[in-house]
């Protein structure tokens, strides 16, 4: 459980979603964003505990785990410098160079 007192840069409400529609949104909301943010991912998945873990290791973002405190199931996340792109309409695929 990740403790980090600061306040996210970033929190993506994906309460009510299925894990494939919260990482279209994930994606979509922490586009442009800068490498070291810290991002809260509201989830009620059941999924999602095993998903967003996944898929920071498909993309190289630090996945930092729940974040305790909170009554709602939130992750934490960090973004990095060198992260792997995705597809816009499959994020839980590799962008293929040239690709969507």
């Amino acid at each position: 459980m990740t403790s980090d007192p600061r306040p996210p840069g970033r929190t993506v409400d994906g309460t009510g979603l299925l894990c494939v529609t919260l990482l279209l949104r994930l994606r979509k909301e922490i586009e442009g964003a800068e490498p070291g943010t810290l991002v809260h991912v509201i989830a009620t998945d059941l999924a999602a505990p095993l998903d967003l873990p996944a898929w920071c290791h498909l993309t190289g973002h630090q996945y930092l785990g729940p974040v305790g405190g909170d009554r709602r199931s939130v992750y934490a996340l960090r973004l990095t410098a060198r992260a792997r792109s995705t597809r816009s309409d499959a994020p839980w695929h590799r962008a293929e160079p040239g690709g969507p």
